[in-house]
């Protein structure tokens, strides 16, 4: 087993198998000339010599100082929470990654009726700046969760926002088995993403919108921008 230069894992064993039938193109597709199979899966071995499986390669990047960057693996770690239903994690060839959240609005929702919170809607339980606060909390324990990983330590999120709508498959946002579509959405939402990079604290932001009887429509607001903590390696223990 060993990993490219570009991340992805390749192996080779007696067991592999030798070639497909009559179609020697998939082979040279799937097989380097000297045996070692392409996975298609993005890792590295880690200081203990275990090998860590991040991401699919194809969706792997890099930041600009070279560190890894593999958004799924983010994304299912902000995802871990149960106030975070959806996370968008930006980042490749930039020098920070940043991240659009979706809360999932029943444990939120519950969260906040607790807490004597009212609300009228999605969108208003999402801009509070109490729920900012939990989300927050959320991602910098991811954040001190990164700083332990030297390979993924910079890849730590540094600014969030949460949506204002929930993404959907109708509006093109998910594939219609729920898998977030990031490069869709980074264009859709470009002046978001510039707000994020931009260092600005709000970004204001319209989006048309699909509704379940055919109709459309178009939802407005403002956006709230956090920064969020970020940990150095040695200190990653002392912050979790």
């Amino acid at each position: 087993m060993k990993v490219t230069d570009a991340g992805e894992i390749l192996i080779r064993s007696p067991g592999l198998f030798r070639e497909y039938y009559k179609n020697p193109a998939a082979t040279a597709e799937a097989k380097t000339p000297d045996g070692w199979f392409h996975t298609g899966d993005a890792g590295y071995f880690d200081q203990d010599g275990h090998l860590k499986i991040i991401d699919r390669a194809k969706d792997v990047g890099k930041l600009v100082d070279g560190t890894l960057f593999a958004p799924k693996y983010l994304e299912n770690k902000v995802k871990f929470f149960p106030y975070i239903k959806e996370a968008v994690a930006l980042g490749n060839g930039r020098e920070m990654v940043c991240c659009f959240v979706n809360i999932d609005f029943d444990a939120v929702g519950n969260w906040a009726e607790r807490r004597g919170m009212a609300y009228s809607g999605y969108a208003d339980l999402a801009a509070k700046p109490q729920v900012y606060d939990l989300v927050a909390e959320c991602i910098e324990r991811v954040n001190a969760d990164l700083a332990a990983d030297p390979k993924l330590a910079n890849s730590q999120i540094h600014r969030f926002l949460i949506l204002h709508k929930e993404l959907d498959a109708d509006d093109e946002e998910l594939t219609r088995t729920r898998k977030v579509r990031r490069g869709f959405i980074g264009e859709k939402y470009a002046e978001l993403v510039d707000g994020l990079y931009g260092r600005k604290t709000s970004q204001y932001v319209e989006t048309q919108v699909k509704f379940e009887d055919g109709r459309t429509g178009k939802v407005a607001a403002e956006l709230a921008i956090r920064d969020v903590k970020t940990f150095a390696a040695e200190t990653a223990k002392k912050a979790a």
